[in-house]
């Protein structure tokens, strides 16, 4: 019996181009003050789930997608700023955060149940360095520090992403479209002050 190869899924939500461009200006910033090749950075996202399995279960895996996303509302997704936590003892993350967190929750928890897989901790985010170590983030924090990232942008869609073991980048295997594409009445704040 061969072995078999496991290929690394994502299934993640893209922002709309003008928050996918106003992201790349603080990814270059960082790239610049760290030194690092901006092509390192994967294109800005909201990832919902991750998985690695052969590329046989991958129709089966589409199917049952397809059919959740069937039930699905479009949301607007609305960020305020850009934030920081730490990774582990030693690495800090800098993400956007979403405001309005509760409609991305519903539909990563909506995904979890398809694959009959126990949600665990999930913080919508969209990651604009990760792994920093404590130099790194001395030199990032002050550029950071408060800095407000109010954007919003419309949801109606996600994508699968595969990545081979040999690969370098992730492409893309399918977009998921939500089969109610009028947006949830969500506010963003649930009453006025």
């Amino acid at each position: 019996m061969e072995n078999e190869v496991f290929n690394d899924y994502m299934l993640v939500i893209h922002p709309d181009a003008q928050t996918l461009h106003d992201i790349s200006i603080f990814r270059h910033l960082i790239s610049e003050e760290l030194g690092i090749d901006q092509a390192a950075f994967s294109q800005a996202h909201i990832a919902l789930f991750r998985s690695e399995f052969p590329e046989k279960y991958e129709a089966d895996f589409i199917s049952m997608v397809e059919e959740m996303v069937q039930e699905q509302s479009a949301f607007t997704i609305y960020t305020s700023r850009i934030d920081h936590s730490k990774q582990g003892d030693s690495k800090h993350l800098f993400y956007v955060n979403v405001a309005n967190p509760k409609p991305v929750e519903e539909l990563h928890k909506k995904i979890m149940h398809t694959f009959e897989v126990k949600p665990g901790t999930f913080r919508p985010h969209i990651a604009l360095a990760r792994a920093v170590n404590s130099q790194q983030f001395n030199q990032l924090a002050p550029y950071f520090a408060n800095k407000m990232f109010v954007r919003s942008f419309h949801c109606h869609s996600f994508s699968l992403l595969k990545k081979q073991p040999d690969g370098r980048r992730y492409e893309v295997v399918r977009e998921f479209q939500f089969g109610k594409d009028n947006a949830s009445e969500h506010p963003l704040f649930t009453h006025a002050a």
